[in-house]
């Protein structure tokens, strides 16, 4: 009789237990979002249509970068998280396994040289480019510009933008550090260092380089030009999708912001901060990246 009573006393502890935690997901207030520093702005644009009609939700945006965010959220420090890679580029197979990770958009990467250098310069190849990234060719008159050096700006090695340049534009081939003291990720010094070193190139995403046109050209690769109808027609290669992680046992609240992140409301929001939305991708782009 004790022993009914005592398994009576566990069932009902963790009846208890679970209808808690039960509650404590539904009556969630506040999602903390961070991670890929490209996707924060859009993000937080998102959240603040999504408050309009969601009040009784309060959404923090951060950035931090695509590792730190992914970290965090393993942690418990967010609820959600956006990636410029894929979770098991960043983190071990069993950390990546805890999480539930979603295409939302198709970011592009444009290279970029000084405005300056435009009437000597144009576009490459995607051969010349990868040969330029790779160190094979170190001089403009290679690829038929004028004798002058060619100082690669790299990001740094750890950059989640740096791995999907290597994926997508260099065929996965590693890119040379090349001007070590010149790497960075933060954009306004990338486009500054750009405009100060004379035959220098770098990558930039196409949300900021549509932004700084003034002050960077983007290079034609095959003669085609990056920019989002190139993206979506497939002809222009340089693109990946950005990510949106939560753990497999999100709350509610979490689940419903991701799926309208996702959904066709902010496809227009989307767009019009140079992103690129993934129902708009033709069969050929798609196929480029099965």
């Amino acid at each position: 009789m004790k022993r009914i009573t005592l398994l009576l006393s566990l069932v009902l502890m963790l009846s208890v237990v679970s209808g808690c935690a039960s509650k404590e997901k539904q009556d969630l207030k506040s999602i903390d979002i961070a991670g890929s520093t490209i996707m924060q702005p859009l993000v937080q644009e998102v959240a603040n249509l999504y408050n309009m009609t969601n009040q009784d939700i309060k959404i923090s945006v951060g950035g931090g970068g695509s590792l730190e965010g992914l970290k965090g959220l393993i942690a418990g420090t967010y609820n959600m998280v956006n990636s410029d890679v894929k979770a098991d580029e960043l983190l071990t197979a069993a950390e990546a396994g805890t999480l539930l990770g979603q295409e939302t958009c198709a970011i592009g990467i444009g290279t970029i040289i000084d405005t300056k250098f435009t009437t000597e310069m144009s576009g490459v190849t995607q051969q010349q480019l990868v040969e330029i990234f790779t160190g094979k060719i170190t001089n403009w008159k290679g690829v038929g510009g004028p004798d002058l050096a060619i100082t690669v700006i790299n990001r740094p090695a750890q950059s989640s933008i740096r791995a999907l340049f290597e994926k997508w534009g260099t065929g996965g081939a590693k890119t040379v550090e090349g001007n070590t003291s010149l790497q960075t990720d933060d954009t306004a010094t990338l486009i500054k260092n750009i405009n100060a070193t004379k035959g220098s190139i770098a990558y930039l995403e196409i949300p900021y380089l549509f932004e700084n046109t003034d002050k960077v050209a983007s290079l034609y690769i095959d003669n085609v030009e990056p920019s989002l109808e190139n993206i979506y027609n497939g002809s222009y290669k340089i693109w990946g999708y950005e990510y949106v992680y939560s753990k497999k046992d999100a709350s509610e609240q979490v689940s419903r912001f991701i799926t309208y992140l996702k959904s066709e409301q902010v496809e227009g929001q989307i767009e019009s901060m140079n992103f690129g939305v993934i129902s708009k991708l033709s069969a050929k782009a798609l196929k480029e990246r099965q």
